[in-house]
């Protein structure tokens, strides 16, 4: 499997177990803030505005030291809204950088210059970028914006020109699968391998503005039928090996077994789909917060504590399926992923 095409845990099993061990971190999800230039109707934040009660620059240079000293080797800027617009990102860019972290960067792409591009790629920054359609009236729809499709396809372009296109730094695009995009999937696959653009395609998780707008979910079966169908083309045609199953297509989650997200008001939960809070950054220490919480050590130890038909799968020692779904559909974050096509299988 080539790494540069297909997005993973970059971790070996001694690696995690090592980390799990002793309570510390492989990578750090950060937000920044929650404000953003776009209304996508699916965002699991329901971003938008400013929270008047934000981490100031001071307290998020902390919270990367806290996350340095836990062992965390990259930071995974989430920003909560869009992180290009939070004031100081090329800063706290540059600071992971000086910190000799890696750095994963999650953005809808319409920031994205020519000049930002080409510093991304000289601080070997692994954009991903929110791409959801090749069609500017669908994508448009999604991003709740208009011209949303125009601006994003440039960022794409701008960082593909700063060099991306060699294939030699991660790039990928974040793709929701929808009813709205669905028949055009298999397509934006292709596209975006053809282009040395990791296609990083995952089902929508049941929270934010995604619970006003049903009309997005598609049905279990439906998924694992594209997913099937994604797994033969990459076989077929980029000879690209991998084992269809959710949340995210050629890719499997691990992160909580060496992750942790720190929201943009400093609360700690595993990640952004299991949004529980297990303490805040601003009254305990980190390694404090994660060593104490009885949900970071269960999931932790998923293996052992999942439920359902997710325990007995044969896929078991690799997938967990999607913890955040589990939660906000099941009410049991360790309850069978409710929209795995295996499960019902």
């Amino acid at each position: 499997m080539n790494s540069n095409r297909c997005w993973g845990s970059p971790f070996s099993g001694l690696e995690i177990d090592s980390a799990l061990k002793d309570n510390r971190l492989l990578t750090a999800e950060l937000e920044l803030s929650r404000v953003c230039d776009l209304r996508c109707i699916y965002c699991y934040a329901s971003s938008g505005d400013k929270l008047p009660d934000e981490l100031s620059y001071t307290e998020i240079l902390d919270a990367i030291a806290q996350c340095k000293n836990l062992g965390t080797r990259k930071i995974i800027i989430l920003g909560g809204g869009e992180p290009m617009l939070y004031p100081r990102i090329m800063d706290v860019i540059r600071h992971i950088h000086g910190q000799g972290l890696g750095i994963e960067l999650f953005t809808n792409g319409t920031r994205i210059t020519p000049e930002t591009a080409a510093e991304f790629y000289s601080l070997k920054v692994e954009p991903v970028v929110k791409f959801n359609s090749l069609d500017p009236e669908t994508q448009d729809h999604l991003a709740g914006k208009k011209n949303a499709h125009k601006n994003i396809r440039n960022g794409l372009e701008n960082l593909l020109e700063a060099g991306y296109a060699k294939g030699d730094i991660p790039f990928g695009a974040q793709t929701i699968i929808c009813q709205q995009n669905f028949d055009e999937i298999p397509e934006m696959w292709r596209w975006l391998r053809s282009r040395n653009i990791i296609p990083y395609f995952e089902t929508i998780t049941d929270q934010g503005r995604a619970k006003e707008n049903e009309v997005l979910a598609v049905p279990s079966e439906k998924a694992g039928i594209l997913f099937k169908e994604l797994s033969r083309i990459d076989r077929d045609e980029f000879g690209i090996i991998w084992e269809p199953k959710p949340p995210v297509a050629a890719f499997s989650c691990k992160r909580h077994l060496y992750s942790c997200t720190i929201t943009t008001t400093g609360e700690v939960i595993p990640c952004p789909g299991v949004d529980i809070p297990a303490g805040n950054i601003r009254t305990k220490p980190l390694a404090e917060i994660i060593a104490g919480s009885e949900v970071f050590q269960n999931l932790r130890n998923i293996r052992e504590t999942i439920k359902g038909s997710c325990k007995s799968c044969e896929l078991s020692s690799e997938c967990y399926g999607c913890r955040g779904m589990a939660h906000h559909v099941n009410g049991d974050y360790l309850s069978t992923d409710p929209l795995c096509w295996r499960a019902k299988e």
